[in-house]
């Protein structure tokens, strides 16, 4: 399957769920192997775990979301799509993290009030050459976002995408905006777990 599964079909209920197109852009920025071990922190609906299931094919996605309604609409849209390398986890981060094996690759689609105490625990336990995206819809999480992963030594690049939808308008096609979603991603190729430039 291909990336970029319409939002439509996947199981929704009042849970906010990462749409399409910040979906399809953050998995790239990702860089996923097909034996990735990732961690989707604030999971949701679980699409961007289904998606990325498509794309590490020998890999293992852990699905960690605290919502109750998030934890059944991920078991409702693993069921629907099929995957079998997804691990729900139930629990709130960063505390639920510690029984979790070492990731390459960390998604965090939210992290509520807990972004530092989530990316300081994430960040320690992220592999060498591992890569960790963040996506916000707030300028202040996008802020500490992007300072600690400057902070710890990793190359930084953020980005922030403004989509607009078509949508009918009797005969005619308006687009509607959506909001901008930013995307912060850092790569740890040049440090080691403690964040000491290697070599040193």
């Amino acid at each position: 399957m291909m990336l970029g599964i319409p939002d439509d079909d996947f199981i929704r209920g009042n849970v906010p769920m990462t749409k399409e197109e910040i979906r399809v852009l953050s998995i790239s920025k990702l860089r996923l192997n097909k034996d990735s071990i990732i961690w989707d922190i604030g999971a949701g609906t679980g699409s961007v775990s289904v998606e990325a299931s498509f794309v590490s094919t020998e890999g293992s996605i852990y699905a960690v979301e605290q919502n109750p309604e998030g934890i059944e609409l991920i078991k409702a849209n693993i069921d629907k799509f099929g995957c079998k390398n997804i691990k729900i986890i139930h629990g709130k981060a960063p505390v639920i993290l510690k029984d979790l094996p070492d990731p390459d690759r960390i998604f965090v689609g939210g992290s509520g009030d807990a972004t530092e105490e989530i990316l300081d625990v994430s960040l320690k336990r992220m592999k060498m050459g591992g890569v960790i995206v963040v996506n916000s819809i707030t300028l202040d999480t996008a802020y500490i976002s992007e300072k600690i992963l400057k902070d710890r030594g990793l190359d930084v690049e953020s980005i922030c995408v403004n989509i607009s939808v078509s949508k009918n308008a009797g005969n005619k096609t308006m687009m509607i905006a959506r909001n901008p979603v930013f995307i912060i991603t850092g790569r740890n190729s040049k440090v080691d777990n403690n964040f000491n430039k290697v070599g040193e």
